[in-house]
């Protein structure tokens, strides 16, 4: 792979202090030569967010440091599954600012087994985890029971950041991705999960450009959120978007024998550990809408590498 542009200066360090927060920005911008491509006309580039930062992977940097930025050093109470990327990132973010951090992870049943990797890195890292029945978690979004999860979490004066961390703050945050890819791509891929960096991202690119989402849950609820995600954020629709909801693999950290061997062969083909949960997912949509002719010849194709491995 070799760059396509200069990567330009670091982001200047986090308003929080100690650079721990210091950001490699804008992030990579890679051409990956791929024959599989090539033979639809497709230029493949890497847009490599998995390497802004060590511990905030991402999407996870540009979507949590606007929310750090509001929590003004309260405690941050956030929400996700069993192997959440966004409570790994949120409990890294504690540790190195020093701040409290309480996790509610969805599935009671799971506060009675061992912990996970995942999860057992969020404990690693100081965060605390709150657990709760499936029914309470899918109404975390309603005031009485989102009142109720903070007293018995002991965190009525936390700062609450929403699942996958997708509020206004982050999707604006999102909009410098966009920025950093105008004129370097004429169509952009990435893997959605709560929609918010689609809703930025979308936003911070040229009116030519447009962004593919490859959703990895099952459900066709994104296009709603997203458009509500904007209109926080923006107030109103912004940029060119759709969603290609056929990847899933059955739905979220759901995988295949057969995702698992495109995974690895994408690795070996280009020397990029592949995240398997989210970009695996948005890598074989691209591939499979390639050969669908979805771009035409010439096209510029920037695949946005959210994540990397989870080490554990």
């Amino acid at each position: 792979m070799r760059p396509t542009g200069p990567d330009g200066p670091a982001a200047p360090t986090s308003p929080h202090g100690p650079a721990v927060l210091a950001s490699r920005l804008p992030s990579p911008l890679v051409e990956a030569a791929d024959e599989r491509f090539a033979r639809h006309g497709v230029r493949l580039l890497l847009k490599r967010d998995d390497l802004i930062h060590p511990e905030l992977i991402g999407n996870k940097w540009r979507k949590l440091v606007p929310n750090l930025d509001a929590a003004a050093g309260r405690t941050l109470l956030t929400f996700g599954g069993a192997w959440s990327n966004h409570l790994r990132a949120t409990a890294a973010a504690g540790r190195l600012l020093g701040l409290r951090t309480v996790g509610v992870v969805r599935g009671q049943e799971l506060a009675d087994r061992p912990l996970n990797p995942s999860l057992a890195r969020c404990a690693a890292d100081g965060m605390r985890l709150f657990f709760v029945d499936r029914s309470t978690y899918r109404r975390k979004g309603e005031p009485d029971v989102l009142a109720r999860v903070l007293r018995e979490a002991g965190a009525e004066d936390a700062c609450v950041v929403p699942e996958g961390g997708s509020n206004a703050a982050a999707v604006r945050g999102c909009a410098a991705l966009g920025a950093e890819l105008r004129g370097r791509a004429d169509v952009v891929g990435l893997a959605c999960g709560t929609g918010g960096t689609l809703a930025g991202l979308a936003a911070g690119l040229a009116p030519e450009q447009r962004v593919v989402g490859v959703p990895v849950l099952r459900g066709g609820f994104l296009t709603g959120e997203i458009r509500r995600l904007q209109s926080a954020a923006f107030g109103g629709p912004r940029g060119g978007w759709t969603l290609d909801e056929r990847f899933h693999f059955g739905g979220y950290a759901r995988t295949t024998g057969e995702l698992h061997a495109f995974a690895s062969d994408f690795e070996q083909r280009h020397g990029l550990p592949v995240e398997r949960l989210y970009v695996a997912k948005m890598l074989y949509g691209l591939l499979t809408l390639a050969g669908e002719g979805a771009f035409p010849r010439g096209t510029r194709l920037a695949a946005v590498i959210t994540g990397a491995p989870f080490p554990g």
